[in-house]
């Protein structure tokens, strides 16, 4: 795998304990690439998370760059909130717009990494055109909208698609464990993000080094 695809992993904090969110970021970052932050409106999808005083509040509490997934609805009038907060990558979802590229070119005229995600019954068809504009592709592996849910098989050959016509990261989010990691690395996925699985567990820095244990590390 090139350099620029290399494994990384980053933790989803939605499965975090966010009254001690900060211990727990400390806990692993040594571990881990980035951070992942999932952005809900409770019209895309029907839960309601965080918002951009969240992310600037975690901001000075570590060293490793946001990558905020947002699953919302007209995404383009939360742009600027979100980098004056201090994320580096900004995704949003294919199925809220049909406009992409504008917001797309907004992200990166921003001196931000952009990124495009895909729920599980979206076709990497509907992507194909954008391709070019993007750092980062997300591959959802489960219905979006809450954590720990189960791994969706079925999405592996999108993720096998994708990489033969994507040179970029492909990132991979939905039931991660010890177990789908392996598969979707085999797959040609790079970003790892991985919520319950690893907040969950008793021995966290143990937990993230199995995403990878066996399959040459990162």
């Amino acid at each position: 795998m090139k350099e620029k695809n290399k494994i990384k992993i980053a933790p989803s904090l939605l499965s975090a304990d966010f009254s001690r969110l900060g211990e727990e970021m400390k806990e692993i970052e040594n571990l881990v690439d980035m951070w992942h932050i999932d952005v809900m409106d409770g019209h895309f999808v029907p839960n309601i998370t965080v918002g951009p005083v969240v992310v600037k509040s975690l901001k000075p509490r570590t060293k490793l760059p946001f990558d905020v997934h947002l699953m919302i609805s007209q995404p383009e009038k939360f742009i600027d909130a979100f980098i004056e907060a201090g994320c580096d990558y900004i995704t949003f979802h294919i199925e809220v717009t049909t406009h992409p590229e504008k917001i797309l070119r907004l992200i990166k005229n921003k001196g931000k990494k952009c990124g495009l995600s895909l729920n599980p019954q979206t076709p990497v068809g509907a992507i194909k055109p954008y391709l070019k504009l993007t750092d980062l592709i997300l591959v959802m592996t489960v219905n979006p909208g809450f954590g720990g849910q189960k791994f969706m098989p079925s999405c592996v050959d999108k993720i096998k698609e994708l990489r033969t016509i994507y040179n970029g990261d492909i990132s991979v989010d939905g039931g991660i464990n010890d177990i789908s990691s392996k598969i979707v690395m085999a797959a040609g996925a790079n970003i790892l993000v991985a919520g319950n699985y690893i907040f969950s567990s008793t021995d966290k820095p143990k937990a993230v080094k199995k995403l990878t244990e066996d399959y040459g590390g990162r």
